[in-house]
């Protein structure tokens, strides 16, 4: 048969290019409504897809077909013509079912290629097959446009899935882009497919009656048709976006309302105008201990029953007010049905649509654990927290507001302020915790004490506690009180084991004549009190204009004292310690004295109190260590007797880090043998006992010989002697001064010194002042005195005229 060679029409061509490419653009673009679509909607789109894609490309593979002039009239089987059709449109439901899955693996990706090239190489053939005209095909080129057919399903299918999301920055230019390739592609395989074709110049018959038809202006038709259908189709495809991107943009919102409404921590609670509810969200649920039934479609007064009833009135009001357009917030409370008590913050905010209220929402969160929180804040601001007791702030209110009550008919009230005797004692020896304690009970002994007189009862810090008492009738009353109180803490504490004793001392200010505000009566009531303590403490005293001037002249005092060390005011006296056979002196004592610059020599009793509560008592106990023992060391340089020296040791200077390290450097500074250095100690440093055990043990290695001071006046003395190493025992004064009228006085000072001598220690007795305290010491075996009547405390200068001078002269006449 003989060949038939033809033309192409280089403007179908290229509108055959162009359906091609319009037709990947269509299928990219449908790829991701499809992968959007779920049901009924996405089989919809599925279909609808299938057919714009597949028509477009059936239409550029037809213009392309109707491109090709030959020199013979080509005539068509519909039929045929229709299967490929069928072909093009059941190629792009594949590819568009593959790329619209919500993953493509690469076997998906294989197989969906091979279906889709196996329904384009159909689609091109069969449609050739539709020209009534024998043709013939070349193999090597026919496999080569069905492998074209191939690589272009593939890049189709991966760029369709690549791009079907759509919401890429530059997103529609790529998307072009890759539809002139796949139009490209696509089109290479269909002129690929032409090449391969060889046309002869005969006919054939149809399987119906063929139609002639003028297959130029047929192309034009088919290119304009198609056009038309893939521009309505992207068309659509735009309008479809944009409403969906507006119904997604409703549903974003509304999932973004949603997830705010159910996972809000605070309870919401949606009412309509009938006040129904008709919505809420679980946090709602759990705050108020319903369940979704009880309240979903209910009336919102039907629930009222759980507000407190002193707030269901108010509550209603601000519904009401709601109602009518205000957002009210307020607090309230509920008693869920279990029975727990539940602190609300509420707010009411209308529901306004188009300017008219349509509901309200009730939005309410727990304060429960805040309202406590802050009420613990404010109770720790006006509490003191190791007591429970009102504290400084809350006691200095109370008086003022005491002041402003009782301005207007003068009527008094009085206040106390109580200091316990001893205590910095407990603390720095047994430690804070066992010191807070410690003042636990004393609250609770003071608080029973003054339990039927209704006092107001404060801890103002430390040891230092406060009354307020308003009501009474007379002032016996209130010394009744004050006396309850002392011997309420007069009874012994227990602590590690052992029984402690301590004493309280009280000063009272009464309003108005002692002050007319809460810091001048606070004042004078602590004059009185610190008045107690000079005078022996475990006592009561109201404030009087006379302990003011004392008050005046202490404050004058200590001012002068900050600045007596340094300006050289301090001297040393001396009391000789005297053997009574032959009135040797066998030690001395060094008093420490104040050569006021005004006031003249100052006895200790007027400074050393001082000393001790502003802290200087330890740099000065240091001056009288050193000046003592640069003392004692000239003075047997200078050939006096080598007797040893008695220095008083402050409890600040006793509970010092490394105490005997401190001792043994001021005997290296002034050169002192250990020896011949005695420190007088009193029962009160002794109470704890494992660490004044472990002190004195140290300074008794050393060499250092100790006394204890004020024997008998203390608690727990026998124990002292029995576990520390005690050297000299010190009867005191206050059982001398009557021995020789008080029986009981020489019972007590006969039994000390038998005591002493059963243990192997020195005793002495002080305050000897008269011949007849002399002889009853002597007839109990007490030899050793120190008092007046042997010499009275001198100065350095006059201890050695009086008594190193004569030793010295009747020395020297011995050797003659």
């Amino acid at each position: 048969m003989e060949h038939v060679h033809g033309s192409y029409d280089s403007l179908l061509v290229l509108f055959s290019y162009i359906i091609a490419v319009m037709a990947s653009y269509t299928a990219l673009d449908l790829a991701g409504r499809v992968s959007t679509s779920k049901g009924t909607t996405r089989l919809r789109w599925l279909t609808f897809g299938a057919a714009s894609m597949g028509m477009g490309i059936w239409s550029m593979h037809f213009v392309g077909m109707l491109a090709l002039n030959l020199p013979i009239a080509i005539e068509y089987d519909l039929v045929i013509v229709l299967l490929s059709v069928f072909a093009a449109i059941g190629a792009a439901f594949i590819a568009l079912f593959v790329v619209g899955r919500s993953e493509l693996t690469g076997i998906q990706l294989l197989i969906g290629g091979i279906l889709l090239a196996i329904g384009i190489s159909v689609m091109h053939y069969v449609g050739m097959a539709a020209m009534l005209i024998p043709i013939t095909y070349n193999p090597l080129i026919f496999i080569l446009s069905v492998l074209i057919a191939f690589g272009a399903s593939i890049a189709a299918l991966w760029l369709s899935f690549y791009f079907r999301k759509g919401n890429r920055k530059g997103e529609f230019y790529k998307k072009l882009g890759s539809g002139a390739i796949m139009g490209a592609a696509i089109s290479g395989m269909h002129y690929t497919g032409m090449t391969a074709a060889n046309f002869h110049n005969s006919s054939k018959s149809a399987l119906f009656y063929g139609v002639t038809l003028d297959h130029k202006w047929l192309a034009y038709f088919i290119a304009g048709g198609i056009f038309f259908t893939l521009g309505l189709s992207l068309f659509g495809i735009y309008i479809a976006k944009r409403l969906a991107r507006k119904d997604s943009e409703i549903e974003q919102n509304e999932k973004w309302y949603k997830s705010l409404y159910e996972n809000s921590q605070d309870g919401i609670v949606s009412v309509d105008l009938q006040r129904n509810v008709i919505s809420h969200n679980p946090i709602a649920l759990q705050i108020t201990g319903f369940s979704s039934k009880e309240v979903m479609n209910q009336s919102i007064s039907t629930l009222k029953d759980i507000i407190v009833s002193e707030d269901q009135e108010r509550v209603r009001q601000m519904f009401q007010r709601c109602f009518d357009g205000e957002t009210l917030n307020h607090e309230t409370s509920i008693i869920r049905h279990d029975g727990m008590r539940v602190e609300l913050s509420v707010s009411n905010v209308p529901v306004v649509v188009d300017g008219i209220v349509v509901g309200i929402y009730i939005i309410f969160k727990d304060i429960t654990q805040e309202k406590q929180a802050k009420l613990r804040i404010n109770h720790l601001a006006f509490h003191d927290e190791l007591t429970g007791l009102p504290n400084r702030r809350m006691f200095n209110q109370a008086i003022s507001e005491a002041i402003t009550a009782n301005s207007s008919t003068r009527e008094p009230f009085v206040v106390m302020v109580l200091d316990i005797d001893r205590f910095k004692i407990i603390n720095d020896s047994l430690g804070h915790t066992v010191g807070d304690q410690f003042l636990q009970e004393v609250s609770k002994r003071i608080q029973l004490a003054a339990m039927e007189s209704s006092a107001m009862l404060a801890r103002m810090g430390g040891d230092e506690f406060t009354l307020l008492c308003s009501r009474y009738s007379e002032l016996a009353e209130i010394e009744q009180l004050a006396q309850d109180i002392i011997i309420a803490i007069q009874a012994p504490y227990r602590l590690k084991e052992s029984d402690f004793y301590v004493s309280a001392s009280i000063g009272i200010s009464i309003f108005p004549m002692h002050g007319q505000d809460a810091g001048q009566l606070l004042r004078n009531a602590d004059t009185a009190m610190y008045e107690v303590k000079k005078k022996g403490k475990n006592d009561f005293l109201f404030f009087s204009n006379e302990l003011d001037e004392q008050l005046l002249e202490k404050i004058e005092l200590e001012s002068d004292l900050r600045k007596a060390i340094e300006r050289g005011e301090l001297l040393l006296h001396y009391q000789p310690q005297i053997r009574t056979e032959d009135h040797a002196m066998i030690g001395i004592e060094a008093l420490v004295r104040w050569e006021h610059p005004t006031k003249g020599l100052l006895s200790p009793g007027l400074f050393i109190p001082i000393a001790e509560e502003t802290g200087l008592i330890y740099e000065m106990g240091t001056w009288v260590l050193r000046e003592a023992c640069q003392q004692m060391r000239r003075w047997h340089d200078e050939g006096g007797p080598l007797i040893p020296i008695s220095v008083n040791l402050s409890s600040q200077q006793f509970h010092q880090p490394k105490l005997a390290e401190y001792i043994m450097a001021i005997l290296e500074q002034t050169g002192l043998k250990p020896e011949f250095l005695e420190l007088e100690i009193t029962e009160s440093m002794m109470m704890d006992a494992s660490l004044s055990s472990s002190i004195l043990n140290q300074l008794n290695e050393y060499g250092i010989r100790i006394s204890l001071d004020d024997f008998g006046t203390g608690y727990s003395s026998l124990s002292y002697l029995k576990m520390f190493p005690i050297h000299k025992v010190k009867i005191d004064r206050s059982f001398i001064r009557d021995i020789t009228e008080n029986n009981n006085d020489r019972a007590i000072v006969s039994t000390i010194i038998a005591m002493a001598q059963h243990l192997n220690m020195e005793v002495i007795a002080e305050g000897i002042e008269t011949k007849d305290q002399l002889d009853i010491l002597t007839d109990n075996s007490c030899q050793k005195i120190q008092g007046y009547y042997f010499s009275k405390p001198l100065p350095a200068l006059d201890v050695e005229q009086a008594f190193f001078v004569p030793e010295r002269k009747e020395a020297t006449n011995s050797t003659k």
